[in-house]
């Protein structure tokens, strides 16, 4: 009997998304097959678990079901969907009918069912980013360490590309297998295991994959990094995982963003904040300053009367607004500073805007 999905996480069965997705990432990290200590069997574990478990429907399915559940839907082949519900008011058949037909169609009777491509190991990285990048958006190269298709044989796994039709599958690509459900023995349709579905199978293995079709190799990726995002936050990349052995679809790439702090800017929602000194003079006279912002110095107004606390508001120099229109604002925080080390004749100035109640 497999272990529990929910074990595997190391969460409980009444977890939220949030908790099941910080979950799986912390572990994925952990144990993703690039890293030093890395456990790749336990990768495998961790994302099948997280496929069924970030799903509601299959979530659902699988917390009916139980152990009988196997991760069906899960990315493997032949998976069944077992769907109770009533079908809608005025549609034909009854939900048990939509039951019988997408289980007869999953399992080739009535038809040849079409054979599922895997789908690689997902991959997960750290990128950091400054205040500024996240403010203004950016783009980064990420350098990866992982199972990419082999050059040598494009895939094919053959030498020279020379291949042959599979002995086990006669080429179809996939067998019959026979299965035990609620309903008595079932034949299903899978995908064959020796030529992974392709119908084909080296004459002669590649020397650089082994017959694979794939190989560990570095390579670059480009990411967009949106402007506003959360410090903490998971991009997903599709497409940019690791590619299965025996070929089909790549995983995904999760990069986890973290922004640096950064000691003259803070953030509020859209806007940035910051702070700038001001002497007295300037406060009770006016001036017009030099304030920095992500995007260079500019010159702003302090009006005349400005106390310590006030906050100036310089509009479209906050975070970007991918997402709607227009930009956050500049909030500029004013701090008067109090002279010190006054002379004699500065003394007897403030002393006498003392006298006269200023």
């Amino acid at each position: 009997m497999s272990k529990d999905f929910y074990s595997i996480l190391g969460v409980e069965k009444t977890a939220s998304d949030d908790e099941i997705k910080k979950a799986y990432r912390k572990l994925a990290h952990k144990h993703h097959p690039d890293k030093e200590g890395g456990d790749e069997a336990k990768f495998k574990e961790i994302n099948g678990a997280y496929q069924t478990l970030s799903d509601k429907q299959k979530r659902q399915q699988y917390d009916q079901f139980g152990q009988t559940f196997e991760g069906a839907n899960a990315g493997g082949a032949g998976g069944f969907n077992f769907d109770f519900g009533q079908s809608n008011a005025g549609g034909s058949g009854s939900g048990f009918e939509d039951l019988f037909s997408d289980l007869f169609s999953q399992t080739g009777f009535g038809g040849s069912a079409s054979s599922q491509e895997k789908v690689g190991s997902d991959v997960a990285v750290d990128v950091e980013i400054t205040f500024e990048e996240m403010a203004l958006g950016t783009e980064k190269k990420v350098e990866l360490y992982k199972r990419v298709l082999c050059d040598k044989c494009e895939g094919t796994g053959a030498k020279d590309k020379n291949t042959k039709t599979c002995e086990t599958c006669g080429g179809a690509g996939k067998v019959h297998k026979t299965m035990r459900s609620m309903f008595g023995a079932i034949q299903q349709v899978v995908p064959c295991e020796k030529c992974h579905g392709k119908g084909q199978i080296p004459k002669e293995k590649c020397s650089k994959c082994g017959g694979d079709g794939v190989v560990r190799d570095y390579q670059k990726v480009n990411i967009k990094i949106p402007a506003g995002i959360e410090d903490g936050q998971t991009i997903r990349a599709t497409g940019h995982g690791e590619i299965p052995i025996g070929g089909g679809h790549a995983g995904n790439l999760f990069i986890t963003i973290h922004i640096k702090p950064d000691q003259n800017f803070k953030r509020s929602g859209d806007d940035i904040v910051s702070k700038v000194k001001i002497s007295f003079s300037q406060a009770a006279l006016g001036d017009k300053i030099d304030v920095g912002t992500i995007e260079g110095v500019i010159k702003m107004k302090i009006v005349a009367g400005t106390q310590s606390g006030d906050i100036f508001k310089i509009r479209n120099k906050g975070i970007n607004r991918e997402d709607r229109f227009g930009r956050g604002s500049h909030l500029v925080e004013i701090q008067v500073r109090t002279p010190e080390n006054l002379s004699r004749d500065q003394k007897r100035l403030v002393k006498k805007l003392q006298e006269a109640g200023l």
